[in-house]
């Protein structure tokens, strides 16, 4: 019987490449862009979500909202949606509601916020959120509207964990939840976070580099770019620091086969306005930089060696140089290759897509860490092109189609 209904179910997912593209429409044009970013929250799609899901007869879904007053809702939705199985455990499948902002619409072939459908290529869809995080969410609505529909319990209960602001920091969202909720999470139970992958299906992401963002403020002394002898130019000590960086990079040297690229990376990125004038030598300077360490470096070593750094550049230039955490994120423990969360993906991946896998470890964040941190063996699957953050966002409709059908073949794997 269990097989039977497996099949049925896969067999109706196979058919919602329209209700794909209705969801995804939806929740791209609710513009999901959390305070941080310049938005006013996730509430509008979190509604849309719930009034969907309660149209098919779900209706054990959970607030766990934090309170926000940047947002006009005055709170950060997160959501726990549950339907229950023919025994205690429960596939979860994580989803983050928030986008971040299109960036350069110059950039963008259509309109960020509506999702439209390539001409000579109907299956490919482009919009911001569409792969990161929409898709995710789609899967998991998909199979929670197809059992509902056909009356099937499944062998696991699906539990669908749909949270905010994992974009800019996951305070208000996977954190948030967990602090209210530290349990949650039954032993037995199986952990999917859908936020990384390729395109071909092969690859399960059991593993993530530990982040630090460095915000470094240099203070020199402004003056007029004709008389540059009476001032303290900034910019040339940020200059140095920055050069700095790839000689910072040299002394953390180890390597790490299950990451690629397989080292730490210390990259400069961002830069925030100086002078607003050509004329002008500049007397602060305020930057930024992206450290993706290998776990078996603590980030306070990092923080140090930048600091150290920040001294020497302070002494040599005359300015003074502070160097702080802007964000930081310890590397978790990898989720073991032989935990039962792998071993049922790789079953169903190879049932539904006719592929083996492989495990490996990202350089990138995403909401995993915060199960395996808690000792969740989570793992980190999708159907994705890579292509988040950037301008033509795109995914395929028969991605999701497929994504869900793999979720769903788990179900029935107990």
């Amino acid at each position: 019987m269990s097989l039977e209904q497996k099949n049925e179910i896969l067999e109706a997912l196979s058919g919602c490449a329209g209700r794909v593209f209705e969801l995804q429409s939806t929740l791209t044009a609710a513009r999901a862009l959390g305070p941080g970013n310049g938005g006013d929250g996730e509430q509008r799609k979190a509604d849309y979500l719930e009034t969907w899901l309660r149209s098919f007869g779900i209706d054990e879904i959970e607030h766990v909202d934090a309170a926000d007053s940047r947002v006009s809702s005055g709170r950060r939705p997160n959501l726990i949606v549950r339907i229950p199985g023919r025994t205690a455990r429960t596939l979860w499948i994580l989803g983050h509601m928030d986008v971040v902002p299109a960036g350069e619409e110059s950039l963008w072939h259509t309109d960020p916020w509506t999702v439209t459908r390539d001409e000579k290529d109907p299956d490919l869809i482009v919009g911001r959120g569409v792969e990161d995080n929409q898709q995710a969410i789609v899967c998991g609505c998909l199979i929670a509207a197809a059992l509902k529909e056909r009356n099937i319990v499944p062998d696991l209960g699906l539990g669908l964990i749909f949270v905010s602001d994992e974009e800019t920091g996951n305070a208000y969202g996977i954190q948030h939840l967990f602090r209210e909720k530290p349990d949650f999470i039954a032993e037995g139970d199986l952990v999917m976070v859908p936020d990384s992958g390729s395109a071909d299906g092969r690859f399960i992401e059991v593993a993530e580099k530990g982040i630090l963002w460095l915000r470094v403020v240099i203070e020199g002394r402004q003056c007029h770019a004709s008389r540059p002898d009476e001032g303290n130019n900034a910019l040339m000590a940020a200059a140095a620091m920055i050069l700095g960086a790839a000689e910072v990079e040299k002394r953390f040297s180890a390597r790490d086969g299950l990451f690629s690229p397989n080292r730490s990376t210390f990259t400069p990125t961002r830069h925030e306005a100086n002078v607003p004038n050509v004329n002008t030598i500049p007397g602060r300077e305020v930057f930024y930089i992206d450290c993706r360490v290998l776990p078996c470096y603590p980030l306070a070593d990092v923080l140090a060696a930048f600091r150290e750094l920040g001294a020497q550049v302070a002494e040599s230039r005359g300015v003074r140089v502070e160097v702080e955490p802007f964000m930081q994120e310890p590397a978790a423990a990898p989720t073991p290759e032989d935990s039962p969360v792998v071993t049922s993906l790789k079953k169903a991946v190879k049932e539904v897509l006719g592929v083996d896998c492989r495990c490996g470890g990202i350089g990138g964040s995403t909401v995993a860490v915060n199960f395996r941190e808690r000792g969740v063996p989570a793992a980190v699957w999708s159907l994705i092109f890579e292509n988040c953050h950037a301008p033509n966002e795109a995914a395929r409709i028969s991605f999701a189609v497929k994504e869900a059908q793999v979720y769903a073949s788990m179900l029935f794997n107990a």
